[in-house]
């Protein structure tokens, strides 16, 4: 469906046919059983049954009068089922319809236009319609959230609208003759559709190759599965008929058929399919029947199982298969923790270094690659998806050849007996980017790419970021098999440089950053949300916080977050001044104590940034502009975190957040043209004063705010500013040691 067709449906029809199919029903139903003690069918076949028939009388009069009296008993209850079916279409349609009328006019204060087709616009007022206030101008980041926000919503409505039209057609199929055995409505009407196509689907892939399969057959498979990968009927049954080792060699075939991986636009349905199957297979782990207790367990003993194509000896194995399909959805709790249990068992016990155990090659991934298949990847990734799961994982243990070792230590750390990822083509730790997915949704309580609200840190979470930070922090050494940039120095050549894991980092730094800048401020404590990341000397080796900031903020997008998350924060802590100010004798040194674990963390990342564009040459100019402004969404959050000390609420808070990111793009991006190239110490050095502007414009707009006059507001403001290039260069110094 359309934003159009959502919006402007006039319900109140569809009202009336429920009210006529309601009066219908209750009308065929007292003539089928005789519920108003009148005439009825029920009646007519209980005497039919009772008299005393002679001759063909016996048999073809009785008959039919018996068989019409159970045709009026399915007449009721098909109009039961088409009375249940349109009364929760309607039900539904209404909640879609209100909650897509939410996102448009709570995206609409932020200048955001939702058109006909569901498409986020910018429509700024023109000057004298907004006039003396600032006008604000969506970022991308906030185009595409608004997106998401209404395809979703259409989404849901378009499901509605599906399983209606398609239970309502098959009760009207045939014209001669009625059901009574319809669904009572739209969920029950869900489920059997469900099973149905499951039905035809297995039954497809078990009488044929689906390697073999044409382009639309292909098509026609992955379309059942986006419309039924949410949906329990369906997602159970296709898994329990194929089996566990059924669904592995299914996806096998299909995916990697004799002759290698398919290109052109096969393959970009099957990169669907991959996605959607992997959701479906997900949704049907969060049974706990008999049947899928089954299916899961065959999956994981076939693990170490090879699943070849047409006879051939050798093929991929079934961890390499089922982990190919845990990019996407969110699995059983107690199924991937039994998964990562027996994986790293395997690859422990297996002769040789994890390399040499997954060097098969057949494409089981979309778009297809030349690299060996880790299922370690995939199985990162089905831990991005589910936090419980995924913090349990990283505080557990495997017991391998008699010898139990923590999964951190395994997957993590740089110890001996550590794992050595394999390298792609790029040199790059294959798993890597997905490793740090399972740290994001292990560490914030919600999958690493959700735009759901997280929950308050808990004790676990927090001690795992305390974890992260030590390691990253104090072994910076390379990883085994890393290869420093073109044109890096190989003796500067640390452990994050370049690498995937970076930007989950970054936006972990970014979610804790009242535990970061608790930790960063001498003791003096600051407000955590939940509970503390002890970050601090007492938690942490000496200078490792500082070390794990510097390392990190040579990535662009961690950069933007950190930055971001910051500034918002910091700009709360002036504003808590204020808000408490009755409590101190002197404001100005309070704010100045404030700011300082801020303006040391700028002054961190301003030094990183140059490593990385100077030094390094890892990464661009542009590209950490860009990732200031693709990062934004890290200063809501940290407003959203229900601690804030802003002296408005609501919308009025909202211009705030974006008073915020504005200062960030306008204090922090950088000219990179080569018209205005500068040195290194220049950039350093403007950086230096454009962080203390932006604290200075965020310290009189609170002062302001809380009633102080324009001169205590500068002066207060002056000293807030000094007090940051004195971080800032206490920053610089830790980073560039």
């Amino acid at each position: 469906m359309t934003a159009q067709e959502l919006t402007d449906p006039r319900l109140g029809t569809l009202d009336t046919a429920v009210s006529d199919w309601s009066t219908m029903h209750t009308k065929l139903s007292t003539l089928a059983t005789g519920g108003g003690g009148g005439t009825s069918a029920k009646a007519l076949e209980t005497q039919a049954n009772a008299a005393d028939w002679k001759g063909e009388n016996a048999t073809v009069s009785k008959q039919f009068v018996t068989k019409i009296a159970a045709e009026f008993q399915d007449v009721a209850g098909q109009a039961k089922s088409v009375h249940g079916i349109l009364r929760d279409a309607s039900a539904d349609f209404k909640k879609h319809k209100e909650a897509l009328q939410t996102v448009i006019d709570d995206v609409a204060k932020r200048n955001i236009l939702i058109n006909g087709s569901g498409s986020a616009i910018v429509s700024v007022p023109s000057g004298a319609a907004a006039g003396d206030g600032d006008i604000h101008t969506p970022t991308d980041e906030e185009l595409a959230v608004a997106e998401r926000r209404v395809k979703k919503v259409l989404w849901e409505a378009s499901e509605t609208d599906r399983i209606a039209a398609r239970a309502l057609r098959a009760l009207a199929k045939n014209k001669h003759d009625f059901t009574g055995d319809g669904p009572g409505g739209l969920k029950e009407a869900d489920d059997r559709q469900g099973k149905a196509d499951a039905d035809y689907w297995a039954k497809k892939a078990q009488e044929t190759n689906p390697g073999e399969w044409t382009d639309e057959e292909i098509a026609r498979f992955n379309e059942t599965l986006k419309n039924q990968r949410d949906n329990p009927g369906f997602s159970e049954r296709f898994a329990t008929t194929l089996g566990g080792e059924g669904t592995l060699q299914f996806w096998r075939d299909m995916a990697a058929p004799p002759g290698g991986a398919v290109d052109g636009d096969r393959a970009k349905t099957l990169a669907e399919v991959q996605d959607n199957l992997s959701m479906t297979l997900a949704t049907a782990t969060q049974s706990d029947s008999p049947q899928m207790d089954t299916w899961k367990r065959e999956v994981i003993a076939a693990g170490d199982k090879p699943f070849p194509i047409q006879g051939l000896p050798m093929g991929p194995n079934g961890y390499q298969v089922m982990s190919s399909l845990m990019g996407k959805g969110k699995f059983d709790d107690e199924f991937l923790n039994d998964y990562g249990e027996s994986l790293p068992k395997y690859e422990r016990e297996f002769p040789g270094d994890p390399g040499v155990a997954w060097r098969d090659t057949a494409n089981l991934n979309y778009p297809p690659t030349d690299e060996p298949n880790d299922p370690f990847a995939g199985f990162m990734e089905g831990l991005g998806h589910n936090p419980e799961a995924s913090l349990e994982f990283f505080n557990d243990s495997t017991t391998a050849d008699g010898k139990e070792m923590d999964n951190w230590d395994y997957l993590v750390a740089q110890g001996d007996d550590a794992r050595e990822w394999p390298r792609g083509e790029d040199d790059k730790a294959l798993g890597h980017d997905a490793l740090g997915h399972a740290l994001e949704s292990a560490t914030i309580g919600v999958p690493y790419d959700s735009d759901a609200t997280p929950p308050k840190h808990s004790a676990e979470s927090a001690a795992l970021v305390n974890r992260i930070v030590e390691e990253y922090g104090k072994n910076q050494d390379p990883e085994p098999g890393q290869e420093p940039a073109p044109g890096q120095d190989e003796d500067k050549l640390k452990r994050l440089d370049g690498s995937p894991l970076s930007d989950s980092l970054g936006n972990i730094t970014a979610e804790y950053m009242r535990d970061v800048q608790d930790g960063m401020n001498s003791g003096r404590p600051i407000d955590t949300y939940g509970s503390n990341a002890n970050l601090g000397t007492g938690g942490l080796s000496a200078g490792a916080l500082k070390d794990f900031l510097a390392q990190v903020g040579k990535d662009p997008d961690a950069y933007g977050a950190i930055i971001n998350s910051q500034q918002a924060v910091t700009t709360e802590l002036i504003n808590g001044v204020y808000q408490d100010k009755a409590i101190f004798d002197e404001l100005s040194p309070e704010i100045s104590n404030r700011v300082l674990p801020g303006s040391e963390i700028t002054g961190i990342m301003a030094e990183s940034r140059t490593q990385a564009v100077y030094d390094d040459e890892i990464a661009s100019d542009a590209a950490f502009n860009e990732g200031l402004s693709t990062a934004d969404k890290w200063a809501d959050r940290a407003i959203d975190m229900g601690l804030s000390k802003l002296p408005v609420a609501g919308d009025a808070a909202g211009i705030v957040i974006e008073d915020i990111k504005e200062a960030v793009v306008d204090h922090y991006t950088r000219d990179s043209s080569v018209e205005a190239g500068q040195e290194r110490s220049d950039f350093l050095e403007d950086q230096r004063a454009k962080s203390a502007d932006a604290v200075y414009d965020a310290t009189y707009q609170a002062a302001i705010a809380a009633g102080v006059d324009q001169e205590n507001a500068s002066s207060q403001a002056d000293t807030a500013a000094r007090h940051v290039k004195e971080g800032y260069g206490l920053g610089r110094q830790r980073a560039g040691s």
